[in-house]
Formats: C-alpha cells, structure tokens, sequence
C-alpha cells in the first residue's frame, strides 16, 4: 500500500492526524478532490466543501488542544438515509428533492461529537428500497471494481465511497441486508448491529421493525470504532433504542478464536448458491478451522420463507411510513392539480419511482380488511419462528457463517425488467435482519469476473464484539479487505 491518505482506513488516518503528519483539514481536502475525480462512480448526491472544512477546522482546535478521541478529524460520509442540518437529506427520491432537515440524525451527531468530519451525502436506493442503488431517483451508483456492475444497494453509495477511497468510512442501514450485501458486492467490511443498538431517530423511516443503522468502512478495527461512537440508548428519542450502554467493541479484538464454535447452515449452501461463491466461502471457513476453529453443521430450517415474510412485513410497515409525504407539509407538491384528493394524487405519482409505489401497494394491499390475517399476522408469526431457529442453532454454535448473498455483483439493467430477482438476491441476509440479529460482510475473496464476494457472520443478540474478532483475526491472515479496484 502506498502512504496516500485514501490508502489509509479509519484507525490508521486517525494515528496519523494525531501525530500531527497531516492536518484534519487536509485530509478532507484530499477526499473532496478525490471525490471530485470520481463523479462519475455516483457515489455522493451532496457535497459542500464550506461545511466540511469548517468542521475540519474545529476538528484541528480540538488535536491541537490536546484532545486524544479517536475519531477525532477522521473524515465520513453519511448515507442520505440519515437527515442532516448542513446537507440536504433526500433518502435517493425526488420527492425529498432540495429538503433540509431542522436537526442532525442521532447517530450523524454522535459522529460529529466524536469529532469526524462529514464529506456529504451519499446515494442509495430511494428510500432504501432496493439491492442495487439503480432505484435511485437521481442516478445509480457504480462498481468500482467494474462500473458496469451495480454496487448492491441500498447503501450502494456508502459502499462505492469506501471502495474507491473516497472516504475512509460511511454509514449505512440495513432493513434486510443493506449494508451487509454492498459491502460484500465492493469488497469492504460492514456491520448491522442488534436491533435497537443504534439510534433510529432521524433515519428516514422505511420499515420501523427492520431498519437499523450501522457502520461500512475498510476493516473490522475501523468498524469497531465506529460502531462503539453509535450505539447507546436514546430513549428520548428513539422509542425502540434499547436500554443498553454503549461499549468499546475494539477492547477484544486479537483474541483467540480457538475453540469458537461456528455454525454452517446447509441451507445456505444448496442450489442457488453460485460455484464461484462457494469456492470462497469454503476457503474462509477452512481459514478460520486454520485459527482453532470448529465448524458446525446447522439447520435454518425456515431461511427460504424469509422472502416472503419479509416482502409483506417491510411493504407493510413502508406503506404505513411514507404515507407521510402527500405534498401539505414538506417535500415534492405536484404543481398542477385540482382539490386535495388531486394534488395527493399527483403529488404521489410524481415523487415517488416505480419500486416504491409498488412496496407501497403490496403494503396497503396486506393491510386490507380481509387479508390482514391471511397474510400480514401470518408473517409475523413466521417472523417469530425463524428468531426461534436461530436461537435453537445458537445452542450448538457461537456464530454463523456463510454467504452475504447467491452471486457477485450482477451488470446494470441485468434486473431492470424482474424486481423479484432483486428479491431473492437478499435470501441469506433477509433471516438475521428478520431476527434482529447482528450480522456483518467480511471480504473473502474473490469470484466471476474478479469481483469482490464477502463472507456472511452472523452472531446472537449482543455478539457484535464477537463477530468484530472474528472478523479482525480473519483479516489479521488474509489481505483481502487491502485490495483495492484498479485506478482507485
């Protein structure tokens, strides 16, 4: 690796800055001239370079006085899922187009306290919905490691950003698989944390029940810190933000992983699962047996309903969530339109893509007089069961691996015409975030075409420092979270 500051992850940056070898305003310097060489990729929807340097500045008071935090001027990016005071906060759709936010998301203020330097906003799905940032109402993002490739969605962006070196970290969310499936598509670590952990206060709301936010950058080590800046109750805000204290998840990263227990569910490894895939998740399980440990055969039994439950669930709770934007108070108002009725009409119909209306009329559609319990109750008591499968795997194992998703990352277009392949591209991440579980990508290795495949951890409620060293002795053997896409 070479010494460029976009070469370097979080922990290495933030060493760097405060030995004062270069400056928090540099270095944000750098990553917007970076960013600016880069347009075409579609990661970032909003930048303003006032705004990041002034925070860079304040960032250097702060190094100068003495000050040891360890994201201090360390630069980021923040999914334009997260509303922003200094940036507009769009969540990828038109009809949010230009709309600034009175207040900072919770998890963007805790970063910002802990000192980081936001660079801007960065593409994703329109309001998350997606697998492929091609739902993006303003452009799709890009694969680095082949532009003619989609990045995985929906915090497509987040995961182009980190990939190309545009930013040493992001954050994202994952409803069913949103950090984790980019981030194994790019070639990056990502980790979704137990549900509630993070603060949902301020995250443009897809489906309440799923949504949680989380931390995409190179490695484990940065992760960790990331997610130990983000987690912590916010009972104020957040009704579903769990009473459970913060922690430093980089305290027990090194130990030893003799002895560690992991599940292999073989639904995971059936037909769908592509050759190329396999041959690397198959040689990381033999790394980790390399390191002391145990590989045990487990059952998901209920892994192919999470499809289907979660298609009626997250449409559910979306049509609920966004019925919100009807033109009266903020956002897109169709200029044209006749009595109220017309105008939401037109408002909707206006702002909102096509993958958005249709989650938007399935959700409406299950929530229905008559068939609320033939399939909205129905789900949610499968939803309970594949928890319980999970917990009864965890009786045998400490944590499960296997795939993030079927294949690398497909072409452009490749879906355009068949959202349900879309769909079950998200099969093996829909189970945990149904769950609640924590659940993370670690690069693997590499598949068809040379493109990036991640390996799926999966860990019980609370595992997260688990599944981090797991991941950060994997990372400690393997280089594949230093490889970077030509030309990056």
């Amino acid at each position: 690796m070479s010494g460029a500051l976009h070469d370097l992850g979080v922990a290495a940056l933030a060493a760097r800055l405060k030995a004062r070898e270069v400056s928090a305003v540099e270095a944000a310097q750098h990553f917007l001239a970076r960013s600016r060489a880069h347009q075409a990729l579609g990661a970032y929807l909003a930048e303003d370079e006032a705004v990041t340097l002034a925070q860079a500045a304040a960032a250097d008071a702060r190094l100068a006085a003495g000050d040891t935090a360890p994201l201090l001027g360390v630069p980021i990016a923040h999914k334009d899922i997260f509303v922003t005071k200094d940036f507009p906060s769009t969540a990828g759709s038109k009809m949010l187009a230009g709309y600034r936010s009175p207040f900072d998301a919770t998890v963007v203020r805790q970063l910002a306290e802990a000192g980081m330097v936001s660079l801007g906003k960065l593409n994703c799905d329109e309001f998350a919905m997606g697998s492929s940032n091609e739902n993006s109402a303003f452009q799709p993002a890009k694969n680095p490691w082949d532009a003619t490739r989609v990045p995985g969605g929906s915090s497509g962006g987040s995961a182009v950003a980190v990939a190309a070196g545009l930013a040493p970290a992001a954050t994202g969310t994952d409803t069913g698989g949103s950090i984790r499936q980019p981030s194994s598509f790019c070639g990056i670590t990502g980790i979704k944390p137990t549900y509630g952990r993070a603060s949902r206060y301020g995250m443009i709301a897809f489906a309440s029940s799923l949504d949680q936010a989380g931390p995409m950058a190179r490695s484990a080590q940065d992760c960790a810190l990331l997610l130990s800046a983000i987690c912590g109750p916010d009972p104020d805000r957040d009704s579903t933000s769990l009473d459970v204290p913060a922690e430093d998840f980089s305290r027990g990263l090194g130990d030893s992983l003799q002895g560690l227990r992991i599940g292999v569910p073989k639904e995971f490894f059936g037909e769908g699962l592509a050759a190329d895939v396999r041959a690397v998740i198959d040689a990381a399980l033999a790394e980790y047996v390399k390191q002391g440990a145990t590989l045990v055969p487990i059952s998901l039994p209920r892994t192919e309903l999470a499809i289907p439950v979660y298609y009626i669930i997250a449409p559910a709770e979306a049509s609920s969530n966004l019925s919100r934007f009807d033109g009266v108070k903020f956002g897109h108002r169709a200029a044209q339109h006749g009595d109220l009725l017309d105008m939401y009409k037109k408002t909707r119909a206006e702002g909102f893509g096509d993958e958005v209306k249709r989650r938007i009329m399935i959700g409406a559609y299950v929530l229905s007089h008559g068939y609320y319990d033939a399939y909205y109750l129905q789900a949610q008591k499968i939803r309970r069961m594949i928890a319980d499968d999970f917990q009864q795997a965890f009786k045998t194992c400490d944590v499960i691996a296997g795939p993030v998703a079927p294949t690398v990352a497909w072409h452009l277009g490749d879906h355009g015409n068949d959202p349900l392949a879309d769909y079950l591209a998200d099969i093996f991440t829909l189970p945990a975030s149904l769950a609640g579980l924590p659940g993370m990508s670690v690069p693997a290795g590499f598949g068809e075409g040379g493109m990036p495949v991640g390996l799926q951890l999966i860990g019980n409620y609370f595992s997260e420092a688990k599944l981090l060293n797991a991941a950060h002795r994997f990372q400690q053997a393997t280089d594949f979270h230093l490889r970077r896409p030509a030309g990056y």
